[in-house]
């Protein structure tokens, strides 16, 4: 079997090193393996899940495991005005994007679109690498999905070859136009932030059933693992040297799954790729604000009493829910442990953390199977990690006492249930805590973190996910139009989208137009992800009466002209 029918095979698992195999460690390992290389630090290895131990995070480690990133979009021109954007398209400063790529980590792209053609009908996509189709030669230096050039759009464009490429949920079609459609003077009414810049596209192939099991995800979300999304990034830095031009990276993809720091590997080679000049990295918040899918527990203990103190966590499971992940992360110093108790009062209890230990209980009076995995010490964040898989939960109110055993004076907590897109609305905290909801990749440092507000009402989108970070970070770094943005369909009309993926959508167009700015100038400029941040955080308007940094807004609105009056002020 050939290492590329090992990537695709359903009998292999995907893991995530963050270490290099020497050719030592690579013969001790199992015989029927792949490896493949991302950077100096990450590779992935594929290897038969026969011949590996029952999957958990306390025998491989947490990082290692694939996290499922999802969609963060629930399913005018006003935005563009509202930001300002039209003001820096038209002259004296008449940025486009042009010179400049935006690529997309996404669903893919309906290529005959008439937004994402040029004047003369030609394509403005520069290439597609979709991870899907197998039939096609893949990008240099990757081994599965096929690679199309903009020869090969335009070429399929006038019926000369087929292409098989499709973007049969929309996502992605929508975003990138958002970024960078554009109105060709034939009677279309849309217009993108960048309608000039040059586009890649990158398909995403969906998660392996595996992942989808462990993970208890329906078999109709879309979900994509963590794995092909940091090939995909590898894949927009590859093409940045190729072409010499600077390159936007928008993610509208999130998880909740981490300890919401940017500890995760895919957070990590965010930050690296985002320190390179000629480079912008742009994420959206997450819509996980109005969820009920974060709880904040502190446990402080009152004067003159010695021992255990606890705070009683109660989750609200419906009816015939097949199951979720649970993941509770301590702070240092503090040690906890926990003990579950059923709807129907059966109580399992003593569940303390060890240096890595998987235990699976099964409810007597309940059909319910809980398997917990406990980490004193998580090699990623080094914090404590409980990580809690139920099945077949039954209806009703599920308690975890968490217990502090220290005798310090009190601790604090947090747990996250899954987003949105991969849990039932029937299963949440029912004391939630709508602050750190923020997912992951977005708490990641150096990176653009984008909120959602209404460009209408001038509020801020109901569930669009809130700051800081688990480390007290601020996310996001300022809040873009997200509500109502117009877009193409699956057909021939347009829609509305609403979520954080549109606001990082419009914030990507933005970095292209000032990332085409700095190309003008005399000397060039060439800025870092970090650089562009900082510009654009000193340009957000800040008119509304609240306090900045707001765990809501950031820094403030999008405001693309401002930069350029505070520039010159």
């Amino acid at each position: 079997m050939t290492c590329k029918e090992k990537i695709l095979s359903e009998d292999f698992y995907d893991l995530i090193t963050d270490y290099l195999f020497t050719e030592e460690f690579r013969e001790s390992l199992v015989p029927d393996y792949c490896f493949t290389k991302i950077d100096d630090k990450f590779g992935l290895v594929y290897v038969r899940s026969d011949e590996v131990p029952v999957m958990n995070a306390a025998t491989f480690g947490y990082s290692l495991i694939p996290k499922l990133y999802g969609l963060m979009q629930d399913f005018n021109q006003i935005p563009l005005i509202e930001s300002n954007i039209t003001r820096v398209q038209q002259p004296p400063l008449s940025l486009t994007g042009s010179g400049v790529i935006i690529a997309f980590v996404d669903t893919g792209i309906n290529w005959r679109r008439e937004e994402f053609l040029d004047t003369g009908g030609n394509s403005r996509i520069l290439n597609i690498w979709d991870q899907t189709v197998q039939t096609g030669t893949p990008p240099e230096g990757f081994l599965y999905g096929t690679e199309y050039t903009r020869d090969d759009i335009n070429r399929a464009l006038r019926g000369e070859i087929t292409i098989e490429t499709e973007d049969e949920i929309g996502h992605g079609t929508a975003i990138a136009s958002v970024a960078a459609g554009s109105s060709l003077g034939n009677g279309l009414e849309f217009l993108g932030a960048a309608p000039n810049a040059d586009i890649v596209m990158i398909k995403l192939k969906q998660t392996k059933k595996y992942l989808r099991d462990y993970y208890l995800i329906p078999e109709d979300v879309p979900a994509y693992a963590e794995g092909d999304i940091m090939n995909a990034v590898n894949y927009c830095n590859k093409l940045a040297i190729l072409y010499r031009k600077p390159i936007v990276i928008c993610l509208g993809l999130g998880t909740s799954y981490g300890n919401h720091t940017g500890d995760l590997p895919l957070p990590t080679y965010l930050d690296k790729i985002a320190s390179f000049r000629n480079r912008s990295i742009v994420v959206c918040a997450g819509n996980e604000g109005a969820a009920a899918h974060h709880y904040f527990g502190q446990i402080e203990r009152p004067e003159g009493v010695a021992g255990e103190i606890y705070d009683d966590v109660e989750i609200s499971v419906g009816a015939n829910e097949r199951g979720f992940i649970l993941e509770l992360w301590g702070t240092l110093p503090n040690v906890y442990w926990i003990t579950l108790r059923s709807p129907s009062g059966e109580i399992r209890q003593g569940f303390r953390p060890g240096f890595g230990q998987s235990q699976t209980y099964r409810f007597i009076y309940e059909r319910t199977v809980v398997t917990l995995d406990t980490i004193l010490v998580e090699p990623g964040s080094g914090e404590e990690l409980f990580l809690l898989r139920f099945e077949n939960p039954v209806e009703g109110i599920w308690t975890i006492r968490v217990t502090l055993v220290d005798n310090s004076k009190g601790g604090n907590f947090h747990m996250w249930l899954p987003i949105s897109n991969f849990l039932s609305p029937d299963i949440t905290f029912v004391t939630p805590n709508p602050y750190t909801t923020i997912t992951t990749p977005a708490n990641t440092p150096f990176i653009i973190t984008t909120a959602a507000y209404d460009a209408v009402t001038k509020s801020i989108f109901l569930n669009s996910s809130r700051g800081f970070t688990r480390n007290n970070q601020v996310k996001p770094d300022f809040a873009a139009p997200g509500v109502n943005l117009s877009g193409p369909n699956l057909r021939n009309g347009y829609t509305t989208q609403t979520g954080t993926s549109a606001s990082a959508a419009l914030t990507a167009g933005c970095c292209a137009l000032f990332m085409q700015w700095g190309k003008k100038r005399n000397p060039n400029q060439y800025y870092s992800t970090t650089e562009l941040k900082n510009f654009f955080i000193r340009g957000a308007d800040r008119s509304l009466p609240i306090t900045y940094p707001s765990r809501e807004w950031g820094y403030g609105t999008l405001d693309l002209y401002n930069i350029f009056t505070t520039l010159t002020s």
